[in-house]
């Protein structure tokens, strides 16, 4: 017979154990992670501009690939919960649809097949990421939620900056000849992330009682202060979407020629888009992954949105190296702890069993803006443009950013697991 005091010692083992093995295989995975975000920041964009000479159109759908898999949040999350499977299986098969659509990329690399694949595969790897969150937290202590994360995203961050300095050398001597090799790269990546997430412990999903895809929306009805967020979170979002696949519009396409004082090749556009950027946020991730377990998150999310106003700003209103340096060292010093609040936040709000529900209603709003976005910017962009839009998408951040400060008061309002948000809802 067991006493109380053994099984809660089996209990604290079982959980050490998980969290060990999470972590582990999350820090391994974080290299084809960053990996596979060199490819949706930077190369995918890069190749459509520099080789296929893609069009505005084309250049938008591959930007919200990974946007509609976030729209496709609720309904992955609503399938495993009637399958009843781990979460973590449903993203080890994800990711082998991503593999899966950059070999065939690689084997046929015309406009179209290209266009397509890239959509597919970036959304196969946001559309699981309620279903990782859930797996964060059933398996990272609370106290060190942040930090766990932040550990890992520190491997993904460096590797997308070593590997964004590498590729964008090897395309600046022969983009021709090493496209193919690239995309096979990408594929290898998606089949290492499958193994990994088929490694990492985790638990089928809590059953709702309710087989409608939609049914997580109604967090948005019954939270307050959770809806408030998402509001505020649309407005920022939308702004930083719409401005981040600009950034390699703006220095690799030759009509922006007249407002820089050089020309960039693709070696220096992976600088001053991926290297510089992920150095910064490597640099600054594990304080802000420290900061997410013990600040106020409302303080942080302003000081973070501050930082993406600037970042934005200075980019697009630079014109000479200096300056796009300093616009990409504050974009990546803010993403740094953007990764952390944007990846871990619903932990701080939902029950722990309704995570991935809250989760996958902040990817729905993400994808949102994320497919609006950057089809507008790329719509609206011209050498007479660029500097308004700037200066727009900065003042709707800055908008945003006001309408947090009366929150400030809930940022602290927590128990174990739970925000105390069902005293503030309506």
């Amino acid at each position: 017979m067991l006493y109380p005091r053994q099984i809660s010692a089996i209990l604290r083992r079982v959980s050490a154990n998980c969290t060990e093995t999470t972590f582990r295989y999350e820090r391994l995975r974080a290299v084809s992670g960053g990996i596979l975000e060199s490819a949706a920041t930077t190369f995918l964009l890069l190749i459509a501009v520099s080789h296929f000479k893609a069009d505005a159109t084309a250049k938008g759908l591959i930007s919200i690939g990974g946007s509609i898999g976030l729209m496709l949040g609720p309904v992955v999350v609503g399938m495993m919960e009637r399958a009843q499977l781990p979460a973590a299986r449903g993203a080890a098969c994800a990711a082998a649809i991503g593999a899966a659509c950059f070999t065939i990329m690689a084997l046929v690399p015309v406009l179209p097949v290209y266009v397509i694949g890239a959509m597919i595969a970036m959304a196969s790897a946001s559309a699981t990421i309620p279903l990782m969150t859930q797996v964060y937290q059933d398996n990272y202590p609370e106290s060190s939620r942040g930090r766990l994360f932040s550990r890992a995203l520190m491997i993904r961050i460096g590797t997308a900056a070593i590997f964004s300095a590498a590729a964008g050398w090897l395309l600046n001597q022969n983009m021709e000849f090493y496209l193919r090799w690239l995309l096979l790269i990408f594929a290898l990546a998606f089949v290492f992330a499958s193994w990994c997430f088929s490694k990492i412990p985790s638990l089928p999903l809590v059953n709702s009682g309710s087989a409608h895809p939609l049914r997580a929306f109604r967090s948005v009805r019954d939270d307050r202060l959770f809806r408030w967020t998402l509001l505020c979170w649309m407005l920022m979002g939308f702004a930083n979407l719409m401005m981040f696949p600009l950034r390699v519009e703006y220095l690799a396409n030759p009509k922006y020629e007249g407002m820089l004082k050089m020309q960039f090749a693709p070696v220096e556009v992976a600088l001053l888009v991926g290297v510089i950027p992920n150095a910064a946020r490597f640099l600054l991730s594990p304080l802000w992954g420290w900061l997410f377990d013990r600040m106020n998150f409302f303080v942080m999310r302003i000081l973070l949105n501050l930082g993406f106003a600037l970042g934005i700003f200075s980019f697009f209103t630079g014109s000479d190296m200096t300056s796009l340096v300093f616009g990409a060292i504050i974009f990546g010093v803010a993403n740094a702890g953007g990764d952390v609040a944007w990846g871990l936040w619903v932990t701080k709000f939902a029950p722990p069993e309704r995570v991935a529900d809250y989760m996958s209603v902040h990817t729905f709003f993400t994808g949102i803006r994320g497919v609006a976005a950057p089809l507008l910017g790329f719509h609206l962009i011209s050498p007479n443009s660029l500097i308004p839009m700037a200066a727009v998408a900065s003042g709707l951040i800055l908008a945003a950013t006001l309408m947090l400060i009366p929150e400030i008061r809930w940022g602290r309002k927590t128990r174990p697991g739970i925000t105390v948000v069902e005293n503030v809802s309506e």
